[in-house]
């Protein structure tokens, strides 16, 4: 009898900077959680955005080996997979899921939206106009987004440190006037293709998860184990940035930014394999780390 492939776990990062060691404490995470559950751990190099750039995600790359962090397949870059975006962007389309939005992040803000909606979330505006005033906008020149026509106003996903967990769910866009696959589809139907089970990533994504997991539902795909994870902030406590000092690999050496994360964790360890081996999600800190280096 053939033994099902096992599902994975992933790391995602954006190459627009070198990670800094709030990324670096998020990835060893993912890691540690897809190990410890005899998943494979895949990386997949979120590149879409006209603001990345190659150098970056090879140094990116190197910086996560260097401290210990192995995967099990070559990384998948967002870039190459266009066709896989517009192959399931067409689908929704011709099962009428799919419309025009002419719609600029300003006239979002500035417009009308339910009371208990989260600032951003889409009113609709676009969503029921007819085919004169749509000829109307294009003949304006704006590039429509396509956004897609959802039935439901929040949706509630289980999270291993969150619980029980329910956001908004709008008509979010599924491609950007520029042409560009948004992150809150290609996130999924990659997730899907590479068999990923278990998404780990920085809490501040956490209400990204009740669209995703929605999506994932049209698309029939099965919906992931979540584990939205504490931040790293610094002395303001904000999220962490590079302007913020001494927060990246080169500028603080493998030893001492390993030995940072698995202390903040408060499970001291000299490798990957150690800390494996003292890892528990029950003991993972719930509350954010404030990076202070001394």
């Amino acid at each position: 009898m053939t033994r099902p492939t096992p599902g994975a776990g992933r790391f995602a990062p954006s190459p627009s900077a070198d990670l800094h060691i709030g990324n670096l404490r998020t990835a060893v995470l993912a890691w540690l959680f897809a190990r410890s559950t005899d998943r494979r751990f895949l990386i997949r190099v979120e590149d879409l955005d006209d603001r990345t750039h190659d150098d970056v995600a090879r140094r990116q790359l190197d910086d996560l080996a260097a401290i210990g962090i192995t995967w099990d397949d070559e990384p998948q870059w967002q870039s190459r997979q266009r066709q896989r975006y517009d192959a399931v962007v067409d689908g929704l389309a011709e099962r009428g899921l799919v419309y025009e939005c002419y719609c600029s992040r300003k006239d979002i803000l500035s417009a009308p939206r339910a009371p208990h909606a989260p600032e951003g979330a889409y009113p609709g505006t676009c969503r029921e106009l007819g085919a004169v005033e749509r000829a109307a906008r294009r003949e304006a020149g704006r590039p429509p987004a396509l956004r897609l026509r959802t039935d439901t106003g929040e949706y509630t996903v289980t999270d291993l440190v969150h619980g029980s967990y329910t956001g908004v769910v709008d008509d979010f866009v599924l491609r950007r006037g520029d042409g560009v696959p948004a992150y809150n589809l290609a996130v999924v139907v990659d997730d899907a293709h590479s068999g990923i089970d278990q998404v780990v990533r920085g809490d501040d994504l956490l209400a990204s998860s009740p669209r995703q997991a929605y999506l994932a539902g049209l698309l029939g795909y099965p919906q992931p184990v979540y584990a939205h994870v504490p931040l790293v902030l610094n002395a303001e406590g904000k999220r962490l940035a590079k302007r913020d000092g001494a927060v990246t690999l080169a500028e603080l050496g493998v030893p001492r930014a390993f030995s940072l994360i698995t202390e903040s964790l408060g499970w001291p360890s000299a490798d990957t394999a150690a800390l494996l081996q003292r890892f528990d999600p029950a003991e993972l800190p719930r509350e954010p780390w404030m990076y202070q280096l001394v």
